[in-house]
């Protein structure tokens, strides 16, 4: 891209992740559902929010009428209803698709319709003749009864390229029928950004002057995002997205990354809400949570590793001025700096982590630290998530850790009965002090049974209560070796105050299981005492 300057500020941005977004295989919301993403949605101050298709299916009908009836109370946005034109041979006043989107009566309406001569003979059955007049007649009727309305124009730029008088001629009908803003859609995600210049280029000097142009894109070439900044420096003043990229197929043009951009790299102001770009992060993972997806840890701006650093070389740099490795600083977008622990660390890592923990490590600890954790990594071990087992190796070697317990043995065993069922018993037999304690239970599994018997065990001398698993993962290392491969367990632990992240290794996977747990148990007990 040539210059900041080049792009209007007037630059309007769409959301469509209540109707594009869902289209995402995977993904399927409740009304209650689609609320909770308007409103968190809302809160970064976007001008549209296109809330689905009345009409299309039940739960988007009963969306829009809940929304009608005051159940959306959006502070900045305006909800929009989408739909199709009239079809080919009817009238558009009894047209059912048309009439659905009207009784959703959103002050805003967005139409979709062919400007592809293919599809229009292939797809909808019709001539080039009627799909212009069907584009005309429905914005008629739509703008007849009060309502803004814009075009989607479906598979633009395809059609551009096999025809640019009528795909010219369909924004011209559509603005004819009086849409106030004809939307080129790149629905099947195959343009780079220098065919994306060249046609915005030609359609905002040809229609430009009389009506708003927009950008809708998908990312099937990985270019959404570049593909709708080049669109903006062409002319667009409209653009279209939705939060994390979610959408059908490789997904749609990223508003996590696009209003970053613009707003921080660019310098545009008044695009959001005031504080809305600080809080990306947030409603990024909130919609993600809601719609029971994962935010990609490599995701720009919002994800887990955006700003994490694994290499010592970034480590050492880092510690003497976070900006030599990161292109801003992560709190402008509520994410964080990440220092990741792993072999490929050198001691700069070691020592910024520790002084994470409170600890400042001299040369000869950081070192042993440094040493310890690849040995560890060549086992199998892995440090990057589990901070927890860290801390627990740093304190051991800076001798800031007092020891709780001490496993003398373990025992499980496994029965499968006559009926099918399945039970696990564990005995475990630790050392609490000078106390030894004998402790038995049973459970779901082999793993589950060793943790209530280590309990059992332990009850009345260690506060260890509150502290529950929430999470169990398994990886195999070497599957070749077959059942005997080696194996590593994370675990993730929580109690009232904190959560724990726990690694464990071994070709055993009970014996893996326990090494985690076992810093589960030590991070928790750590934490009770006060470190």
């Amino acid at each position: 891209m040539s210059t900041t300057a080049a792009i209007d500020t007037r630059v309007e941005l769409y959301d469509t992740t209540l109707r594009d977004g869902t289209q995402q295989e995977g993904i399927s919301l409740s009304v209650a559902d689609k609320l909770k993403v308007a409103r968190t949605i809302d809160s970064l101050g976007l001008p549209y929010i296109e809330g689905g298709w009345p009409g299309a299916n039940p739960k988007d009908t009963e969306f829009f009428k809940r929304c009608a009836e005051g159940e959306l109370d959006l502070d900045h946005a305006q909800l929009v209803a989408f739909g199709m034109t009239r079809k080919p041979g009817r009238e558009a006043a009894g047209d059912e698709n048309l009439a659905a989107l009207l009784e959703a009566r959103t002050p805003i309406v967005t139409l979709v319709g062919k400007s592809d001569i293919r599809h229009v003979t292939e797809a909808i059955n019709t001539t080039g003749e009627e799909n212009l007049a069907m584009l005309r007649s429905s914005f008629e009727l739509i703008r007849s009864e009060g309502r803004r309305a814009f075009y989607d124009a479906e598979h633009f730029f395809d059609g551009y390229r096999r025809d640019r008088t009528y795909a010219l001629e369909a924004l011209q009908a559509a603005v004819a029928g009086g849409a106030e803003c004809v939307v080129l859609c790149d629905t099947n995600g195959g343009m780079l950004p220098d065919e994306v210049r060249q046609v915005v280029t030609d359609v905002v000097a040809t229609v430009g002057p009389h009506v708003q142009v927009g950008i809708h894109v998908h990312n099937d070439t990985d270019c959404a995002v570049a593909n709708s900044l080049v669109a903006m420096e062409c002319g667009v003043t409209h653009v279209q997205g939705t939060i994390n990229g979610l959408g059908e197929r490789a997904g749609n043009a990223n508003l996590s990354s696009i209003i970053p951009n613009l707003t921080l790299k660019m310098g545009m102001e008044g695009l959001v809400a005031d504080g809305a770009v600080a809080r990306m992060n947030h409603v990024a993972h909130r919609v993600a949570e809601i719609m029971n997806v994962a935010v990609p840890p490599s995701a720009p701006y919002v994800g887990h590793a955006a700003f994490a650093h694994k290499a010592g070389l970034h480590a050492s740099a880092l510690a003497k001025n976070t900006d030599l490795y990161q292109h801003i600083e992560p709190a402008r977008v509520g994410n964080e700096l990440r220092m990741l622990v792993s072999e490929l660390a050198g001691r700069a890592t070691v020592v910024m982590k520790g002084a994470d923990l409170g600890l400042d490590l001299d040369g000869d600890v950081a070192n042993r630290v440094l040493q310890q954790v690849k040995d560890l990594e060549h086992l199998g071990y892995s440090f990057e998530a589990a901070d927890a087992s860290f801390e627990l190796l740093v304190r051991r070697e800076s001798g800031d850790i007092t020891e709780r317990f001490r496993l003398e043995s373990f025992r499980t065993i496994v029965e499968r009965r006559e009926d099918g069922t399945a039970i696990a018993e564990a005995t475990v037999k630790v050392w609490v002090g000078e106390e030894r304690l004998i402790g038995t239970g049973e459970g779901n599994g082999p793993v589950d049974a060793l943790d209530h018997a280590f309990r059992a065990a332990v009850e009345g001398r260690l506060p260890l209560d509150a502290l529950h698993l929430a999470d169990y993962k398994v990886r195999i290392l070497d599957a070749g070796a077959g059942t005997g491969a080696t194996t590593r367990v994370l675990i993730t632990s929580s109690d009232a105050d904190n959560e724990y992240v726990t690694v464990g290794v071994d070709s055993n996977i009970i014996e893996a299981s326990w090494k985690a747990m076992q810093d589960a148990y030590d991070a928790s007990l750590q934490a009770t005492a006060g470190h």
